[in-house]
């Protein structure tokens, strides 16, 4: 039965396709408020790979068994990216973006963690594959995005060590 994955990848692709228009408001914003964007050369990459996540997702998981304990651990995850996109706010963008004088946030799970962004993201893209069974697929992607996320946080590291 495909209908299960077709739902769930539905609302996943949803999810992304509602996100990129607030993180292109949120951009212009932070932008317009003297902000400055750092390492732009490794976006396009990063669209590339989630795309790339997403097709293959919805060319093998329909019609695949649905393992409800990594559902439920992605429902997780998707709790955890709420949490991230609430307290960042306007802040919230898929891009590195410094505007020159504000704070660092330390507040909801940047209390505990310095990127939780990037720790749902590795989730996300580990373990939405395992509900349909696609263990190599969970591999391949987790690879590159490891690859992709090494020079992102390398580069937010630099800005953010003269912020702390």
């Amino acid at each position: 039965m495909i209908w299960p994955a077709v739902a769930i990848l539905g609302m996943v692709t949803l999810q992304r396709l509602v996100e990129l228009p607030l993180a292109r408001r949120n951009s212009a914003e932070l932008l317009a408020k003297g902000g400055h964007e750092i390492a732009p050369g490794h976006y396009s990459l990063i669209v590339a790979l989630h795309g790339a996540w997403l097709l293959t997702l919805w060319w093998l998981a329909p019609g695949q068994p649905i393992h409800l304990p990594f559902l439920g651990l992605f429902a997780l995850l998707e709790i955890g990216r709420i949490w991230i996109l609430r307290t960042l706010g306007k802040r919230w963008t898929t891009r590195i973006i410094v505007v020159p004088g504000e704070k660092l946030v330390i507040g909801g799970p940047y209390r505990f963690l310095n990127h939780p962004n990037y720790l749902i993201v590795v989730g996300e893209i580990a373990v939405l594959p395992l509900v349909f069974g696609l263990v190599e697929v969970a591999l391949l992607f987790t690879l590159l995005n490891a690859i992709l996320l090494t020079i992102r946080i390398r580069a937010e590291e630099k800005v953010l060590e003269n912020l702390r």
